[in-house]
């Protein structure tokens, strides 16, 4: 029999649902995978007992017959999203020792349907950054490893621990959410799938905020079958968040047909952008030939409104960070360091309690808000957003989806000397956009470097149709194949 934790969320509920195995059989194996792949640092809490008990709940419904869609699979949580009576950091001092007393709405979605938590997954500080180099708990080490290197990379940010886990075999899929390409990046950094569903389709209740208008959850899983599987526990409509679309959630999975027949798909001449390696050109043209030839239309589209995406968002997401992270002032949970009046208490746990990326963002954030510059970036910034948006609807009366690179590079080394705060932005070159439109975005890594590492493309789709990013991401993962999984030099067992 395959490796218990080398199933996909697919089999493994095939498996289960055949009683070939237990849930507390499989939840183990991971228990025990995650015990000795420290090295990793993705997990920033581990919940055994509790998996092991959620584990042998789904086990009696399945002998009863009353199993639900995800019964009895272990997932990771990333920090992010507040589970009740367990740690919810978003891997920030600042937030020290907070446990809610609730749950989110996507998780308990997601315990609704039978899934067991297996702890909370490691992740850049409160979302900011494209590294997982930010995290208080420290980086994320990428599973994945050059031909002949043992030089530590990088697995992308922010969701980095959902990202390992997953490819690292620690879970059977994660969740994780994306601002600004932070589940597409680092999907594509450990070739993994990843999708940010269209803003609104799951709700934010729960969840630590860094920019409410960008922020959108979404799984990291091994497949696009798994992914399909995830998003629709995931997605629904919430009270409590009037952002979520109250609109019926799909059954993604039966979208997976193979069939991309007269499905035209556009390719947008803007995101050629200086200094992109070869390599990347190449399997962009390479997606292209396997969609062509299965059956879609190549269509040459124009986003002219791209140039300015970035720095617009990089004005609109701290913006927002500068107005969210005020509630963090020591007083009613997480840090608080003792001063000689309150003024001072704010500012020494402000000061011990947010990292140098969440410092740089929130100061980038509260100037932007100013009286005196108000008009002249975030006013700007917002028009920018809404030509952005008009540029992807004015595109998508001729194409049913479109396709773009996920990332300009491949992972690169952790604890890089020489890379800057704008250097680092530049990794969301290709993603941001999406964000920008509350449009969903699907990456997956259909290919390598010349050294061995995952490169991926990303499939860009209208509001709320993310079945056909589900139908031609799985015509893609059919051409290239299911990344297999890096070679395992972490294990301490």
């Amino acid at each position: 029999m395959t490796e218990l934790t080398a199933l996909t969320l697919a089999e493994a509920r095939d498996g289960l649902s055949k009683k070939e195995f237990t849930s507390v059989e499989l939840t183990t194996a991971y228990l025990k995978a995650i015990e000795n792949a420290d090295k990793l640092n993705a997990y920033v809490a581990v919940t055994a007992e509790k998996a092991l008990s959620m584990a042998a709940v789904s086990d009696g419904r399945y002998s009863d017959g009353t199993a639900r869609d995800l019964e009895g699979i272990p997932l990771g949580i990333k920090d992010l999203y507040c589970t009740k009576d367990v740690r919810s950091q978003a891997s920030s001092n600042i937030l020290k020792g907070f446990k809610p007393g609730y749950e989110s709405t996507v998780t308990q979605n997601l315990w609704d349907d039978g899934a067991v938590m297996l702890g909370k997954l490691n992740m850049d500080e409160f979302a900011m950054g494209s590294s997982n180099e930010t995290s208080f708990d420290g980086p994320v080490i990428n599973p994945w490893r050059a031909e002949g290197s043992n030089v530590n990379l990088v697995p992308g940010g922010s969701s980095g621990g959902s990202a390992t886990a997953v490819s690292a075999h620690l879970c059977v899929a994660a969740t994780a959410s994306d601002t600004g390409g932070s589940i597409r990046q680092p999907a594509v950094f450990t070739g993994t799938v990843g999708i940010k569903p269209t803003y609104g389709r799951c709700s934010r209740w729960g969840m630590i905020a860094f920019a409410s208008s960008l922020d959108q959850a979404g799984p990291i899983t091994r497949t696009v079958r798994d992914s399909a599987i995830m998003l629709k526990s995931m997605a629904s409509v919430d009270s409590k968040d009037t952002t979520s679309v109250d609109l019926p959630v799909p059954d993604y999975e039966a979208a997976i047909t193979g069939d991309v027949r007269g499905m035209r798909i556009g390719i947008p001449k803007q995101y050629r952008v200086d200094n992109m390696p070869d390599e990347i050109e190449s399997l962009w043209q390479q997606g292209i030939v396997w969609l062509k030839d299965a059956g879609a239309e190549i269509v040459e589209i124009s986003l002219p409104m791209t140039k300015y995406a970035l720095p617009a968002y990089y004005i609109i997401a701290p913006a927002e960070a500068s107005s969210n992270l005020a509630r963090y002032d020591g007083v009613k949970y997480g840090l608080r360091i003792d001063g000689d009046d309150i003024t001072d208490m704010y500012e020494k746990s402000r000061s011990a309690g947010f990292g140098d990326e969440v410092k740089r963002r929130i100061l980038i954030g509260t100037y932007v808000l100013s009286a005196g510059y108000y008009d002249a970036y975030y006013k700007r910034a917002q028009k920018v957003r809404t030509l952005i948006k008009q540029d992807f609807e004015k595109a998508f009366r001729n194409v049913d989806t479109i396709l773009t690179p996920a990332t300009p590079t491949a992972a690169f080394a952790v604890n890089r000397q020489d890379v800057d705060p704008i250097e680092m932005f530049m990794n969301d070159i290709f993603t941001v956009t999406v964000n920008m439109a509350g449009l969903p975005g699907i990456a997956l890594a259909v290919g390598k470097s010349s050294d061995g590492l995952p490169l991926g493309l990303q499939l860009i789709g209208k509001a709320f149709d993310e079945s056909t990013l589900y139908r031609a991401a799985g015509v893609l993962e059919d051409a290239a194949g299911i990344m297999e999984a890096p070679a395992n030099w972490w294990d301490a067992g």
